[in-house]
């Protein structure tokens, strides 16, 4: 067995399972797998410091954005102000305690857990070693579904849609929640998951002295999915991090195609069924979401009506059809062009959360128009369906194991992991 010292240079890509020495990288550089081109390590310059102060003031723009009022609206001299912890009140006063919940957690809840994480993991808090252990592979578990920009992205289209009716303004608070948006962001951005690790735990010891350039299936070796610790194929919990895992993710299609399934039997009613209702003088419209598409193409809002349309109709359509030609290849039946599949992959994890931006407009619109006769707007059964599809989507997506594309590759010639300045 290999040191914990000389383990440390050794990786699993995630993404290929390419067995890869990494470099010493300078501070500024990081090392990406020279099959996939996936990143496999960061370098920042003050690792520690500067992920821990965009940490503390994205938790204090956060408190401030829940402090004071977030938007403003006057119509015919009644006047509708909302801070962000009205919406989900509104929500539960409608019986939609469900959409409430989602607004609360992805927006709320999981972004200023990820913050308060990294400042506890990054600056070795005091705290027991299981707890240290938890937390960590609780962050990199949830960070994906921390959708606080793609909220800032729905508001954006509110107050385009929110313009024809009235005088839209913002509160104090939509600074605040502006930068706290992007020192989130950006705080994730300076953090490098193997650092992050090694000041948790050491490396476990390399169970055999590993060949650069094959796959780790092919020596009998597999990559902890949550630490990224080098194990042995029949080694099923890391010990490093404790977490639970295979060579390959088991059952990965069969989940994979048992979600993706279920997410288009609900995106066929998702979008026949009405996501929100509009109550003035006492008429009552009921809308589709291609229907408001249509609506905002005939005002003249181009630009919002084809943000809509690409993140509402394109994004989850295309999704759920590259999900299923990702598992068509996966299972044999393909071209084995495991790049053009790899790319597809990649997409498909990126674009998946933007598909929410619909259900956050509908949030923040019915909270805002309250005003009795005048006009009012409630979410209706349609916008939960349709948050249902995307969360779906994106649990198909997770488990799906991309490395089952690059199985049937012949491992190439070994190339040395490229390295890049940031």
């Amino acid at each position: 067995m290999c040191s914990s010292h000389q383990a440390e240079r050794w990786m699993l890509c995630p993404q290929c399972d390419l067995m890869t020495q990494l470099p010493e990288l300078k501070p500024g550089s990081k090392a990406s797998c020279p099959r996939c081109e996936t990143t496999l390590e960061s370098r920042w310059v003050e690792p520690r410091k500067r992920p821990t102060g965009y940490a503390l003031a994205a938790l204090f723009m956060l408190l401030l954005a829940n402090l004071f009022p977030f938007v403003t609206m006057h119509v015919a001299g009644l006047k509708s102000e909302i801070s962000l912890w009205r919406i989900p009140e509104v929500m539960v006063s409608e019986d939609y305690s469900s959409l409430a919940t989602l607004f609360i957690v992805f927006v709320q809840a999981v972004p200023a857990f990820c913050m308060v994480s990294l400042l506890l993991l990054l600056n070795n808090a005091p705290l027991p070693h299981s707890l240290k252990r938890g937390l960590a592979r609780l962050l990199f578990q949830i960070k994906s579904w921390a959708m606080a920009e793609i909220f800032l992205a729905g508001v954006l289209v509110s107050f385009v849609k929110l313009m024809a009716y009235g005088d839209i303004g913002t509160g104090t608070s939509f600074i605040p929640w502006c930068l706290f948006c992007l020192l989130h962001l950006r705080a994730f951005q300076c953090v490098d998951r193997r650092l992050l690790w090694q000041q948790i735990a050491p490396v476990p010891p390399l169970p055999a002295a590993p060949e650069p350039g094959v796959s780790g299936l092919r020596q009998g070796l597999r990559s902890c999915r949550c630490c990224t610790a080098v194990l042995a194929a029949d080694q099923f919990i890391c010990p490093r991090c404790g977490t639970a895992g295979h060579v390959r993710r088991r059952h990965s299609l069969q989940w994979t195609m048992a979600l993706l399934v279920t997410s288009l039997i609900l995106y066929i009613p998702a979008n026949l069924m009405p996501i929100m209702v509009t109550e003035s003088l006492g008429d009552k419209m009921q809308s589709t979401i291609m229907s408001g598409v249509i609506l905002l193409w005939s005002d003249g809002s181009y630009p919002v009506a084809l943000v809509i349309f690409i993140a509402s109709i394109m994004v989850p359509s295309l999704k759920m059809l590259a999900i299923g030609w990702l598992c068509w290849d996966a299972n044999g039946r393909g071209r084995h062009d495991s790049e053009k599949m790899h790319k597809i992959y990649e997409v498909v994890e990126f674009v998946g959360r933007w598909s929410m931006i619909d259900v956050f407009v509908i949030a923040v619109l019915s909270a805002l128009v309250r005003m009795g006769q005048l006009m009012s707007i409630y979410p209706a059964a349609g916008a939960l369906l349709f948050a249902m599809v995307v969360i779906l989507t994106m649990f198909a997506a997770m488990t799906f194991d991309p490395r089952l594309t690059w199985d049937r590759e012949s491992d190439k010639s070994f190339k040395e992991p490229s390295i890049e300045g940031k």
